[in-house]
């Protein structure tokens, strides 16, 4: 590693997976299994404890900066698990005093009950899989909600005291219009949440969508609606900061950032991966823990949940730093590039030698993509892989 004196320990961040759904979306790629008849929430809990405790070996006097607990359907599980999660968090780590906790949930009246309860609990932000507020659109995703249940669901967390909250939305769904498109987002702006995620659906590899996929709209029709979807949330003050990620003033999500500076983060649970540098040596190493829930409970009860680790090496570091970084609007400082991957300035300048500037800007600072080169940012990219290589 190129000059590692620049290196310094980065934030740090915890997700937390949970892995069971009611049932599993046709387009969905994520490491998720449908529940069944019964989940053992404490089975499960006692494994993320024991994960937690072999990932908090030597950074145990590192301060937790915000949790995610993604899925999977997080909010199957009941206020009382998440509390008692939460709870062994915070007895095993030391928090933030203004620690961002973020859970995901789905629509349906069955865990609009829970929101209270998940408040009392230390949750503080909300992740709502809306995804259309279009019966039929949601119908054809495979998605088990409806737009009234939707709704009920942003009321309750609302009524339950949630001040932040990101509503999911997708676009580029099967036989939908461009004004289709723009009347969901329309629709998400008047109940005024604080986060937008606006994604377009994406046909990926082991997803009954790939096998069995659905006609989509044409190309043109998908740019229009992004366009169009895009100038409607700036319209109602919704600040694009990501790729995919609007929200108002001073509500960007942190724990989302952390991962797009290249910052640190412990992954517990079935399939979740982290993240984690060591100044010392210098290095950064990659971890990934076992997929299956029933083995990983089983390892990490043996204290190895951990599937598998990687070392990354300099080129590596480099285009995984920029794979996230330029994700966001404003790029990133020359100086946090050292910070976070301890490779002199002068390497990644030379990576850029062959990009085309009218996709990358290269300021005196820092590095930021032009406005083409957002919209085009897979092109950057290509260009940076190939020059890695």
């Amino acid at each position: 590693m190129n000059q590692p004196t620049l290196l310094q320990t980065p934030p740090l961040s915890l997700y937390i997976h949970i892995p069971w759904c009611v049932r599993k979306c046709p387009y969905c790629d994520f490491n998720s299994h449908e529940a069944g008849n019964k989940v053992d929430e404490s089975a499960y809990i006692a494994a993320l404890m024991s994960d937690l405790d072999q990932e908090l070996i030597g950074n145990q006097h590192r301060e937790i900066k915000s949790i995610f607990f993604g899925g999977g359907t997080p909010s199957l599980f009941s206020a009382e698990s998440i509390n008692t999660i939460i709870e062994g968090v915070r007895s095993k780590a030391s928090l933030t005093t203004d620690i961002e906790i973020t859970l995901e949930a789905n629509p349906g009246t069955f865990e609009q009950e829970k929101f209270t309860d998940y408040r009392s609990a230390g949750v503080n932000r909300l992740s709502i899989g809306i995804q259309s507020f279009n019966d039929d659109r949601l119908h054809r995703l495979g998605r088990i909600h409806d737009s009234k249940e939707a709704i009920m669901a942003i009321e309750s967390a609302y009524a339950a005291g949630f001040e932040n909250i990101n509503l999911d939305l997708m676009f580029g769904l099967p036989a939908q219009s461009v004004a289709e498109a723009i009347e969901d987002v329309e629709f998400a702006c008047k109940l005024q949440p604080s986060h937008v995620s606006h994604y377009q659906l994406t046909i990926e590899s082991n997803t009954y969508f790939h096998k069995h996929t659905p006609v989509l709209p044409a190309t043109d029709f998908i740019w229009d609606m992004q366009q169009h979807c895009h100038d409607t949330l700036n319209k109602h003050d919704y600040l694009q900061y990501e790729v995919s990620a609007f929200s108002q003033a001073g509500k960007q999500c942190q724990h989302n950032m952390n991962y797009w500076t290249f910052g640190d983060y412990i992954g517990i649970g079935a399939g979740a991966h982290g993240k984690l540098t060591d100044i010392n040596k210098p290095s950064i190493q990659r971890r990934w823990k076992q997929r299956q829930p029933a083995a990983y409970i089983k390892h990490a009860a043996g204290g190895n949940p951990c599937s598998g680790t990687s070392e990354l090496d300099q080129p590596d570091i480099l285009f995984e730093f920029l794979l996230n970084a330029l994700r966001l609007r404003h790029g990133f400082s020359y100086e946090l590039f050292e910070q976070r991957t301890g490779i002199n300035r002068q390497r990644l300048l030379e990576a850029c030698k062959n990009i085309d500037p009218e996709l990358l800007v290269i300021s005196e600072t820092g590095l930021t993509t032009s406005p083409r080169g957002f919209d085009f940012l897979n092109d950057v990219l290509e260009s940076f892989l190939v020059s890695k290589e």
